[in-house]
């Protein structure tokens, strides 16, 4: 800024940032006494190089900007020594999501729908931090136009999701009625319907019996991204269920505890972090999973040099979705998918497996 006096209402310091920097947020300038010409001229100079002048003039014929408390009309009202102009900076809309060229390993895919085994590193749709690089985006450039607009722009043809690092088994619908039949399956959770879903993890020891039930409701955590297990009744509050069963169990000892295990878990409920929560509930943490289980790394300590490099070097949370099975929105079959366990993780299980 130049000549002009600047000060924000902002209700924070990073908002007020982000004012001054013509991002975000209530900004008022003070217009000094060789002030003249053209509103949106003036406010050019000033704001130089945060706004360009075509920028400006767009806010102004938004109503973002008034002189003296009233909302300026033109671009060419013209600025006086004294004038308190303000600029109301709208929140900037995130650009739609392009498609781009990501290899998918499709398992079936028709004129309804698309099933892949996702990839470690993928996030599904576009996000805060992750606006390319999406499913979302790869899916775009395979399907082309089919998905425009189906679940939103945002997530088109999305009706159910895995985690970044959590690989395996997902549908995807490619036109409305797809989207709303597969939408009202995952909703159903497979009361009433064929929908399965299972998923394999790799955990820390043994979880007691060869089966159980994790009845938890699951809330944020205080950090918002994480999530909790919660016996209040908050408004982010949900319940939640998952059923397990021991398929494997590593180095166990005369005293009945193990190293590891292979857990394979199905969901009476779908939320956000549902296994890896409700796993670290009950002692159990996935291995890899530094969220949740940060503080069970030093199991790995225990364990012979060459496993505990494995160990120690997995990089993300040991969690597939091995099993999906659906009803086809078209055509009433039942449908079922598997993906054997990925490299990764078959590495990881193998090692374990040789205690």
């Amino acid at each position: 800024m130049k000549n002009a006096t600047p000060f924000t209402e902002a209700d924070s310091d990073r908002e007020a940032q982000d004012a001054l920097n013509g991002e975000t947020g209530k900004q008022t300038l003070v217009a000094g006494e060789d002030a003249e010409g053209r509103l949106d001229a003036w406010l050019a100079t000033e704001l130089e190089p945060d706004l360009s002048r075509s920028r400006i003039k767009a806010l102004i014929e938004a109503g973002a900007v008034s002189v003296n408390g009233v909302a300026a009309k033109q671009a060419k009202h013209k600025i006086h020594p004294g004038d308190r102009v303000e600029l109301d900076m709208p929140e900037p809309e995130d650009a739609d999501p392009v498609g781009e060229d990501i290899p998918l390993e499709i398992l079936y895919e028709d004129d309804h729908l698309i099933v892949i085994n996702k990839q470690a590193g993928l996030v599904v749709h576009p996000g805060a931090g992750n606006w390319t690089g999406t499913l979302v985006n790869a899916l775009i450039y395979h399907c082309g136009d089919s998905l425009s607009g189906i679940g939103g722009v945002k997530r088109p043809g999305i009706v159910h999701r895995l985690d970044r690092d959590t690989t395996g088994v997902m549908v995807v619908a490619k036109n409305d009625l797809a989207h709303r039949h597969l939408a009202e399956q995952f909703a159903d959770h497979g009361l009433t319907g064929p929908l399965e879903r299972a998923y394999q993890a790799i955990v820390w020891g043994k979880p007691q019996g060869l089966k159980g039930t994790i009845n938890a409701s699951l809330g944020r955590a205080r950090d918002r991204i994480r999530r909790a297990v919660r016996t209040d009744h908050g408004d982010d509050v949900r319940h939640a269920v998952t059923h397990y069963l021991v398929c494997e169990r590593y180095d166990e000892k005369p005293d009945g505890t193990c190293a590891a295990s292979l857990v394979e878990c199905r969901l009476e409920t779908g939320r956000t972090h549902q296994i890896r929560v409700h796993m670290a509930h009950i002692g159990h943490p996935l291995i890899g999973d530094l969220d949740y289980g940060g503080a069970f790394r030093t199991k790995a300590n225990r364990l012979p040099d060459d496993i505990r490099e494995i160990v120690n070097t997995f990089p993300r949370q040991a969690l597939h979705a091995f099993l999906l099975v659906f009803e086809h929105p078209a055509t009433g079959e039942t449908l079922r998918f598997e993906a054997p366990l990925p490299a990764d993780m078959e590495q990881l299980r193998a090692s374990l497996a040789g205690l």
